[in-house]
C-alpha cells in the first residue's frame, strides 16, 4: 500500500479513473439531450492518467492537457467518441465538457498531491476526494436519469416514439402541444379525480394517524404501566409481516364487511399501515422533552390532556411536522392495497390509476405523464419541508 503513497502513482490512477467517470457520464447527458451518437472510450483511461500526471505540475500544465482532450475529442481519438449524427454544436459542448470537468475533478482531488513521495494523509484525500465526486454523480444519476426518460417520455407524441423510442431530445417546435399528454390525462382520463381523491385520502390518513399516535406514543414516553417497555418495543412488529402476506386476509375481510371498493375502506386500512411508525418516531421525541415543564403544568391544575394540548404539543411542531409529512408522503405513494381493494375507475387513487394506464390500448406517453403528475407533488412538498423533516426525525434523539 505504501507503494501507492506517491504522486507520480496516485495522481494518474485517480486521473484515469475520474477521466473515464466524467466521459461516461458526460457520453449518456449528450445522447439523451440531443440524441446523437456519443459514448466513452478507453482511451478516457490514457488521457485520464495523462491529465492526473499533469495536474502534480500546477494549474498551467493541467489546463494545457485539458486542452489537448478537447483537440483530441473533436479529432476522433479522444476520451469520448461521437457518431455521425453528432452536429459540431453538439461535439463542441460534449467534448468541452469532458475536457473541462475532468481539470475541474483532478484540480481538487490532487491538490494536495505533488510530484514525489506523498505522506498518508495526502494519500487518502485525494481517494476520498475522488471516491466523493464519485459518488456524488453515481446517486444523482439513479435519481435523475430516470426522472429524466419519464419527462421526456411525456412531452413526445405518438409518431415521435413510434420513430425512435430511445431518442429523448426536446422538439421544441411543438411549443404548448408538447403537454398534449398531461391535457388529454385530465379531460379524457378523468385524473384531475385521481389527484384530488389520493390527496384527501393522504389528509385524512395523516388525520387518523396523529390522533391515534400522539395519544399512543405519550402514553408509552411518560406514563408508567404494566406492558410499557413491552408496546415500546413492539410496535413496529407489525412491520416485520409484509404487506402482501396480509393482502388476502384483508381482501377477504373487507369483501365480507362489504368495504372492499369504497374509499371508507381505504381511509380505514391506510393508518393501519402508518400509526405504528408515527408511534415509534413520536415516542421518542416525546421522551426528549424535559418532563419538568410538564409536571409545573400539572402543579398549576392543568389536566393530563391540557398539558398534552398546550404545552406537549406546542413543544413538539418539528415532529409533528415531519410525522405528518412522512405518513402523507407513505399514504400518497400506496399501491398494493388501492390496487387490491379498488375496481371502480371513479374512486381510484392516483397509483391506481396509473395501473390502469399499463395498457397496450394506452399511449407510453400517457402513462410517463401519469407518472410525472404522481411524482412532482410529492417532491415539490418534499423538497419544500424537508428541513422541518430533518428537524424532526433528529430532535429528541439526543437528550439535554
Amino acid at each position: 500500500m505504501k507503494a501507492a503513497w506517491n504522486g507520480y502513482v496516485t495522481a494518474p490512477v485517480i486521473g484515469a479513473l475520474w477521466c473515464a467517470v466524467i466521459a461516461v457520464t458526460v457520453a449518456v447527458a449528450m445522447s439523451f439531450a440531443t440524441g446523437a451518437p456519443f459514448r466513452p472510450s478507453w482511451l478516457a483511461l490514457s488521457w485520464g492518467a495523462a491529465a492526473g500526471f499533469s495536474a502534480l505540475y500546477g494549474a498551467l500544465v493541467l489546463w494545457g492537457a485539458a486542452a489537448a482532450l478537447l483537440v483530441a475529442g473533436l479529432l476522433g481519438f479522444g476520451p469520448m467518441l461521437s457518431g455521425d449524427g453528432a452536429g459540431l454544436a453538439a461535439q463542441l459542448v460534449g467534448h468541452g465538457g469532458v475536457a473541462l470537468f475532468t481539470a475541474l475533478g483532478l484540480a481538487k482531488m490532487c491538490e494536495e498531491l505533488r510530484p514525489g513521495p506523498a505522506t498518508r494523509h495526502e494519500f487518502e484525500e485525494a481517494v476520498i476526494r475522488f471516491l466523493t465526486g464519485f459518488g456524488y454523480i453515481f446517486f444523482t444519476a439513479i435519481v435523475v436519469i430516470p426522472f429524466y426518460v419519464m419527462v421526456m417520455t411525456s412531452l413526445k407524441n405518438q409518431a415521435a416514439l413510434m420513430a425512435n423510442p430511445l431518442d429523448f431530445s426536446l422538439d421544441l417546435t411543438r411549443r404548448w402541444h408538447l403537454f398534449d399528454s398531461y391535457v388529454e390525462l385530465l379531460t379524457q382520463y378523468n385524473f384531475g379525480s385521481y389527484l384530488w381523491t389520493s390527496f384527501y385520502v393522504s389528509v385524512l390518513t395523516v388525520v387518523i394517524t396523529l390522533a391515534f399516535a400522539i395519544p399512543g406514543a405519550y402514553a408509552v414516553a411518560r406514563l408508567r404501566f404494566r406492558g410499557q417497555a413491552l408496546m415500546s418495543r413492539s410496535v413496529l412488529l407489525i412491520y416485520m409481516v409484509p404487506m402482501i402476506v396480509l393482502a388476502l386476509p384483508i381482501y377477504i375481510a373487507f369483501s365480507m364487511a362489504g368495504l372492499r371498493n369504497t374509499i371508507f375502506g381505504i381511509v380505514l386500512i391506510y393508518p393501519v399501515t402508518t400509526i405504528p411508525v408515527a408511534l415509534y418516531m413520536l415516542q421518542g421525541y416525546f421522551r426528549g422533552l424535559p418532563a419538568e415543564i410538564e409536571e409545573a403544568g400539572l402543579m398549576d391544575g392543568l389536566s393530563r390532556l391540557k398539558v398534552i394540548w398546550k404545552i406537549t404539543l406546542p413543544l413538539s411542531l418539528p415532529a409533528l411536522a415531519s410525522v405528518s409529512l412522512y405518513v402523507f408522503m407513505i399514504a400518497w405513494n400506496e399501491f398494493l392495497l388501492a390496487f387490491m381493494l379498488l375496481d371502480d375507475p371513479g374512486k381510484f387513487t392516483l397509483t391506481r390509476g396509473i395501473a390502469s394506464l399499463n395498457s397496450s390500448e394506452v399511449p407510453r406517453q400517457h402513462l410517463m405523464a401519469g407518472a410525472v403528475i404522481a411524482t412532482v407533488p410529492i417532491m415539490a412538498i418534499f423538497l419544500g419541508l424537508e428541513r422541518f423533516m430533518t428537524k424532526g426525525l433528529t430532535a429528541g434523539s439526543v437528550k439535554g
